[in-house]
């Protein structure tokens, strides 16, 4: 399970505090909350549902309010998801194109 799915099922079974690092004795679960909110809204799928940086800035300051996060990105629900470490590797020989003879 990725970081950002594990973030959304605690998100959306409101269980956001289980993602601090239990090592850390003192925290504001509400700060907890507000920045979750905020990186959940930055790794939507669609550009047109991500908020510009200075949106971003002003939320994480705590100026105006996070925006409530209603879609779970496709990616996450996609049952065909495979992460980096599935794809294949090549060398620098194998996408090299600088010399069409080789």
């Amino acid at each position: 399970m990725t970081l950002s799915s594990q973030a959304w099922n605690l998100h959306e079974n409101k269980r956001e505090i289980e993602l601090v690092d239990p090592t850390l004795h003192e925290f504001d679960a509400n700060e907890v909350k507000r920045i979750l909110g905020v990186a959940l809204l930055c790794i939507q799928a669609s550009p047109g549902l991500r908020p510009p940086m200075s949106r971003v800035v002003a939320m994480l300051s705590g100026d105006i309010e996070v925006a409530s996060v209603t879609t779970r990105p496709g990616y996450l629900t996609d049952s065909k998801f495979c992460d980096a470490t599935s794809f294949a590797t090549y060398t620098i020989d194998d996408t090299s194109t600088s010399n069409p003879d080789t």
